[in-house]
This record gives structure tokens, sequence and C-alpha cells, in this order.
């Protein structure tokens, strides 16, 4: 219905033909925005229902006197119902480390929450199948893990900020939501995420129609295709110097991915944008000295890398 209102507005109205490739690009454009804009409605509020049962003080009650490795695993499948951008990192860190949570669980759950969105999620499964969602899902998870483990295994807790561990948050009590309360917070969520991130979304969907139409599909396929081993290095490094929300990345990588760039580096693309996007990493340095940054930064990036070359090995025998 979405595919049929889109070619009756370009091709009908617009009068603009579809053979052509300003007609390819503009169709691409306006039937993504129609669809993503309904999926994040659909999606925001039924996985904000899922969220109001894990609260931030739900959630650091659950990781509190939780042991290495099992805390870690506990953290990144926390990190993937409770999101959080990376405008929250800064109070989040700061409870986490004030309830007593180890410094490498705390990481655990930093660094999976960005990467795996659940909305994210749901639209690589609309767009490229159960696979490739199942195995985004499971690589952030295990990104989350690991680099936990190994900022753990480091003690560097002498590298966050002394006034971090001076801070006396207290308890704070866990309100119990009726399910009347719970439509009001998924209603809310919508309006307040779907506004929030609407640009996001028009922007990559406008990078991704012109990539769809104009783009030479051999040029991209033979520098950032399966065959090329720099690829995955090189989609990183562009990546971390961007601001994007993951959801508006998707587009891009549906793009890039019809035009022959391999599913891995498109893919590590987008979680680089997310995970350690300048603005991010600024906003962690005021809770984290530059020693703990940099090992920080290096662990997730060497791991969203090799996630990425695992994306490109794991499609190719799929």
């Amino acid at each position: 219905m979405i595919d049929r209102f889109a070619e009756l507005l370009v091709y009908n109205l617009m009068g603009l033909d579809q053979a052509t490739r300003l007609g390819s690009s503009v169709h691409f454009f306006f039937y993504d925005t129609i669809k993503i804009i309904f999926l994040l409605s659909v999606m925001i509020f039924a996985i904000s229902i899922i969220r109001s049962y894990f609260p931030p003080e739900k959630t650091k009650k659950l990781l509190s006197n939780r042991k290495k490795f099992m805390g870690n695993i506990l953290a990144s499948l926390l990190g993937v119902v409770t999101p959080f951008c990376s405008c929250s990192s800064v109070p989040i860190f700061i409870g986490f480390v004030e309830s007593g949570i180890p410094l490498g669980i705390t990481f655990s759950f930093l660094i999976t929450s960005p990467i795996v969105n659940q909305v994210a999620l749901v639209m690589l499964f609309s767009l490229f199948g159960w696979q490739i969602a199942s195995i985004y899902l499971i690589s952030g998870i295990l990104v989350g893990i690991i680099g936990g483990l190994v900022i753990g295994k480091l003690g560097m807790e002498d590298e966050v900020e002394e006034y971090v561990y001076n801070i006396q948050a207290g308890e704070t009590e866990i309100e119990e939501l009726s399910w009347n309360k719970r439509l009001s917070y998924a209603k809310a969520q919508v309006k307040e995420i779907v506004s929030g991130v609407w640009k996001y979304v028009v922007i990559g969907i406008g990078i991704g129609a012109f990539i769809h139409g104009y783009a030479p599909a051999d040029l991209l396929s033979q520098y950032a295709g399966p065959n090329n081993p720099l690829a995955v290095i090189a989609a990183v490094g562009l990546g971390i110097p961007l601001y994007a929300n993951v959801v508006g990345t998707i587009p891009i990588a549906q793009a890039l991915i019809g035009k022959g760039v391999a599913i891995g580096t498109a893919l590590s693309f987008m979680m680089a944008t997310t995970a350690l996007s300048v603005p991010a990493m600024i906003i962690l340095r005021k809770v984290i000295k530059p020693k703990l940054l940099t090992v920080f930064v290096t662990v997730v990036g060497v791991s969203i890398i090799g996630v990425g070359y695992m994306f490109n090995f794991l499609v190719n025998i799929i």
C-alpha cells in the first residue's frame, strides 16, 4: 500500500519517469520516508511498553552485586532493552558508578545500549530479513560483553574523574506503573522520539535516495565490496567523525548495500556513528579521563571492525 501510494505521488502526480535516475531517487525517498516514519511510530510505541518495565533504577538494582562475566552478559542484555543516546551517557554512568557497579560491567551496558537500538533492529529485520537482524543483535551484544570484560580486566577505576565517586545520589523509589500510565508513557515516547529523530531519518533517506539513483554501482562494489579487505576499516574511520541517529543511517546502509557494498561494511559504518561519534566521546570525557577514553575507543573500534569482517564472511555462507 505504501509503495502504491509512493508510485501515485511520484509517477502520476509529479509526472516523473520511473526509468530515470531522478524518478527512481524520488520514489526511494518518499517510499522509505513514509514506511520508516510509520514503522518508527508503531515500534516505538510497542518498545516503550516493554521499556516501562526497566527504568534506570531497576536496571541499576539488577546489575548491583553482579560478578564479572555474568554481570557483563546481563549488562549487555539490559543495554538492548534500555537504550539511551549520547546525551544521557553521563548521568547513567554516574548512577552506575555511584551504585557500586564495577567499571567493566558499566561499560558493557554503555557500549551495547547505543549500538543495539530496538527500532533499528526491527527496521533491519524488515529491510534485510531475520538472519541479518539476528547477527546484528548478537554481534552488538558480543561487542558490549567483550569491551566491558577488557576494560574491567585493565583495572582502570582511577581513570574515572574523581568527582564521580564523590556523588551521593541516594536511593530512588521505583514506581509501579498502571497499564494506563504505561500507555500514556508509550504515547509520549512516540511523540518525543519521532519529533527528535525525524530530521535524521529524512537526511539519511535523502542521502540514501541519491546513492540509490546516482552512485555508480561498479565503483562502490569495487572499493567497498566484500573483496576489499580494507573497506570495513575505512567505513569505521568515516563513521567516527559523524553524529547520526542509528535510525537515520539505516536508509544509507540500505542504499549502499543495494549498490554492492558489503553488508558488514555498511553495518560497521552504522555502529561506528552511534557508538564512537565525536560528540558522544566529548560528552563521555566529562566523566572519564583521556587514557580510559582512548582504551574505550580502541576496544570498541576493534570490536566493530571484527563484527564487520564477521558479517561479510557469514553473509557469503548463509
